[in-house]
């Protein structure tokens, strides 16, 4: 059983032909509201695509915008845990995506800023504690310690990017960060093998997009190629991941199985619009698993070279 505890937003979305630069305006095109949050997009993709039993800690405003974002997660069957504030709103997200898929987010936390430590439910009977960086550090930090104090494996997906303390990160069993994440926390711009080697986590996943994914866990290097699929919205794709990959472990699935999983779940949320509309339904996930073949050796050592691997990896 997983306890997700994290940010949830209603996202507004607008579709344009490019994401505008600093003091560009861009005439759009469909304008249209979604279920989003970084924690709430992951507790639905543990739920529904990872198929398993999560519960979600979050925080919502008095107001209309917290009515959508509780009807699609009882819908995708999380149990909620929910504080309410009367006196900030729902935490919400302008959004614009590209017609490349690409996105750029801009958040307003309200509610989601509400959380503290005695939020917390009690731990007996998760297994896994996913955590993200829309709430509050501090808040962050004293969950993963409360879990850790309880024997609950500790996932943090970095993000958005920032500057971690090192005593932080000691309280994380497994880090799950993008390209740029990973620069942040491990404070240096090389390659991403050189990256990986910098940051002090048993285990640490990052996303590379198009690219796939790599991970280093107990000294072992694995890589997950990219599955081959045409996106239309790349909005939620590294949450469904996160997600994925945290019910996939939960499951006692091997990391190289779980990656493999958790990219099948992103590919197919790339195919979609909206964050949590995206995240696909676990039959749809072992559909598409299935139906595709295990990475080539060819695409192993581009993912390789990409990532700036000049040794035998897992």
């Amino acid at each position: 059983m997983i306890l997700v505890a994290g940010s949830a937003n209603l996202d507004f979305v607008v579709r344009s032909p490019h994401i505008p630069a600093p003091g560009e305006t861009v005439l759009g095109r469909d304008f249209k509201t979604f279920p989003g949050g970084k924690g709430a997009n992951q507790a639905v993709a543990c739920s529904r695509a990872g198929g398993v039993p999560t519960h979600l800690l979050l925080a919502l405003g008095d107001d209309a915008f917290a009515l959508p974002l509780e009807a699609s997660l009882q819908a995708a069957k999380v149990n909620l845990h929910i504080v309410r504030s009367k006196t900030l709103a729902t935490g919400i997200a302008f959004i614009c995506v590209s017609d490349a898929a690409e996105n750029a987010i801009t958040v307003a936390p309200g509610a989601n800023h509400c959380l503290q430590l005695i939020d917390l439910p009690p731990l007996d009977g998760f297994t896994h504690l996913l955590l993200q960086l829309e709430i509050p550090l501090d808040v962050v930090t004293a969950y993963a310690r409360a879990a850790r104090a309880r024997g609950v494996t500790v996932v943090l997906n970095a993000a958005p990017a920032q500057h971690l303390p090192h005593e932080f990160l000691a309280l994380i069993d497994v880090l799950i960060v993008n390209e740029g994440e990973l620069a942040v926390v491990a404070n240096f711009s090389g390659s991403i093998a050189q990256c990986l080697a910098l940051v002090d986590v048993p285990c640490v996943i990052v996303t590379l997009g198009k690219h796939g994914c790599c991970a280093r866990a107990d000294g072992v290097y694995l890589l997950q190629p990219a599955f081959d699929v045409t996106p239309i919205d790349t909005t939620g794709a590294g949450d469904t991941f996160c997600g994925v990959l945290v019910a996939a472990l939960s499951e006692q699935e091997s990391l190289q199985q779980a990656l493999r999983m958790a990219s099948a779940a992103a590919a197919l949320a790339c195919t979609r619009f909206g964050a949590q509309s995206s995240i696909p339904t676990l039959d749809e996930v072992a559909a598409f698993f299935g139906n595709h073949a295990n990475a080539t050796d060819a695409q192993h050592a581009e993912l390789m070279k990409f990532c700036g691997f000049n040794f035998p990896t897992g």
